[in-house]
């Protein structure tokens, strides 16, 4: 799926009318203040481009686990501020999502106005994709635009259930996380270099078996590295293996090789008796890993190897950090992956969540063609999973698939 596949606000014309809009505004917050605002700064050029047209914008969207219940921490208030400040207008809010305060509060815009409702996941309905709970969002509009690539792959009334009730298109968000990493895999520019990292191999089975016959090469790091390893009969020391998917480790190498993607491995690897911020730590060859240590890096011959094929790369995906990255004496593996990709000459795109954080940290977030707002969303996309929020938005033709 690319983004050409879908309508968007360019193909509607919101002027005076009510829309309806699903933002992804489930930012981390501490002691009630914004501490990364990227979500928020993603969405407002959707917002302007409605405010632009002369729309009445009411914007939607959850923030953490209130689990159906009020929880005064998780209110959307803060959030409405600093939107307020970044498109230099006032962003109204209302104490409930729906109800009679929503309704005349969505009444009382002017073109060009911004309302945010509160909370949905305050309700249980949200989550439920309840058909009530999303007639009564969808009656707060008369276009539904989703923007929120990050919740996309659920079900959920403001996702799934409104647009089945409102003329729905993508937001700019939308389609520029699908434009871009839909291109890169169904008509990527090769060489295409996957890199693919994590704990388990169970969990990106999908994102590898979907990469496999696409990408030229394939570089895989993190603890799941460890389980191919094993399968190519290494010991591995105290090392975590995920001992049930060792078959299914040697299985892609075995469907990579006949399909024409290389599946690189580290050749060597940081190791520690235990994991800690200041334990020794020991580089290792692959096979050399002492019985008594495990492994928490990809070592510096894998990294330089990693980022010499990167760097000749013309299509870059990455995914999943090469070790655990939050310690300083794991992180260079991630680091140097991180350096490598800016220096790629093409496209370069960065999707999960530890993947992000891990760029931010090495501060070259704003290096890469596209960092991706969606961790479980940006996951199953790269699988080739259909999302059910991008799913039930109208297509170019004019019709709906469900």
């Amino acid at each position: 799926m690319t983004g050409l596949d879908k309508q968007t606000i360019r193909d509607i014309d919101a002027h005076g009318k009510r829309v309806l809009v699903r933002v992804d505004f489930n930012v981390p917050m501490h002691d009630g203040e914004i501490s990364d605002d990227t979500r928020i700064r993603a969405a407002v050029p959707t917002i302007e481009a409605l405010r632009a047209q002369g729309a009445r914008v009411v914007l939607m969207s959850h923030l953490g686990r209130p689990d159906g219940a009020v929880v005064e921490g998780l209110r959307l208030a803060p959030v409405a501020v600093h939107l307020s400040e970044l498109i230099g207008v006032p962003v109204t809010t209302v104490r409930d999502c729906i109800g009679s305060e929503a309704d005349s509060a969505v009444a009382a815009l002017e073109p060009g106005d911004v309302l945010l409702l509160e909370n949905l996941r305050f309700h249980s309905a949200e989550e439920a994709n309840d058909p009530d709970f999303a007639a009564s969002l969808a009656k707060l509009g008369d276009v539904y635009v989703n923007d929120a690539f990050g919740t996309a792959h659920r079900a959920h009334a403001s996702t799934e259930g409104v647009a089945h009730l409102l003329p729905a298109v993508a937001g700019l968000l939308m389609e520029r996380e699908i434009s871009i990493m839909g291109g890169a895999l169904t008509d990527p520019e090769h060489p295409f270099v996957a890199v693919v990292g994590g704990k388990k191999v169970s969990d990106k089975i999908g994102v590898l078996k979907n990469l496999i016959g696409k990408a030229d090469h394939l570089l895989i790091g993190g603890a799941m590295a460890n389980t191919f390893l094993r399968a190519q009969g290494y010991k591995m020391g105290l090392s975590f293996v995920e001992a049930t998917s060792v078959s299914t480790a040697r299985a892609i190498l075995s469907e990579a090789s006949h399909a024409g993607t290389v599946i690189h491995l580290p050749v060597d690897l940081v190791v520690a008796s235990h994991l800690s911020s200041s334990v020794e730590t020991f580089i290792v060859g692959v096979g050399m890993v002492p019985d008594n240590t495990m492994a928490f890096d990809i070592g510096p011959a894998t990294t330089e190897r990693y980022a010499d094929i990167i760097r000749s790369a013309t299509t870059v995906i990455w995914n999943g950090p090469m070790g655990v990255f939050e310690m300083e004496p794991f992180a260079a593996g991630t680091i140097g992956i991180a350096q490598a990709l800016v220096q790629v000459n093409g496209t370069t795109i960065v999707g999960g969540g530890d993947s992000v954080a891990a760029l931010e940290a090495c501060g070259h977030a704003d290096s890469v063609t596209h960092v991706s707002t969606g961790g479980g969303a940006a996951l199953e996309f790269l699988e080739g999973i259909e999302l059910p929020g991008v799913a039930v938005l109208r297509d170019r033709a004019g019709t709906t698939t469900h």
